[in-house]
């Protein structure tokens, strides 16, 4: 079965926030696959996935990571497939720590960072989608009413 989206995440507790963009995912039909990979403790298997995860099919890589944090990064080193880094709040300093090691790559290794926590799960699966809509009208359709829900709620009150 071809998945269009992989999920990755450094440890198992960061899957409470990650489930956030799963949901999102979900919402639009779209098949992902979730990977507990640890660019630190299980590196051999994270470049082993991300190397071949192209092939696999999937077309948009969601990497998530606390801490250092380096998941992301090195997961765009390994692959030419969009990487989009959601960093993972920490007790010892609220996620800074993990946002600054997400956003601040060298040049020619590009990450789309998101926000820190829950919003950037989301937003992360909605960059995704917006990465997808730009040739799947399908995609496209369901972001436009997306939209036009969230005008509607925030209107109502």
């Amino acid at each position: 079965m071809k998945k269009d989206v992989a999920i990755m995440m450094g440890s198992k507790s960061d899957m409470p926030i990650m489930q956030n963009a799963l949901d999102t995912l979900k919402k639009f039909g779209l098949k992902c696959e979730v990977k507990i990979l640890s660019a630190h403790r299980t590196p051999k298997q994270t470049i082993e996935f991300t190397s071949k995860a192209r092939e696999k099919g999937f077309k948009v890589i969601i990497a998530a990571a606390g801490g250092a944090a380096h998941l992301a990064g090195v997961v765009a080193a390994h692959t030419t497939l969009p990487v989009i880094g959601v960093p993972i709040q920490t007790k010892s300093l609220g996620g800074v720590d993990s946002l600054f090691s997400t956003v601040q790559m060298p040049a020619g290794i590009p990450v789309g960072c998101m926000a820190i926590g829950k919003a950037g799960a989301v937003n992360a699966a909605l960059f995704a989608i917006e990465i997808l809509g730009v040739t799947d009208k399908k995609i496209e359709k369901k972001l436009i009413q997306h939209k036009k829900d969230m005008a509607k709620k925030v209107l109502k009150g």
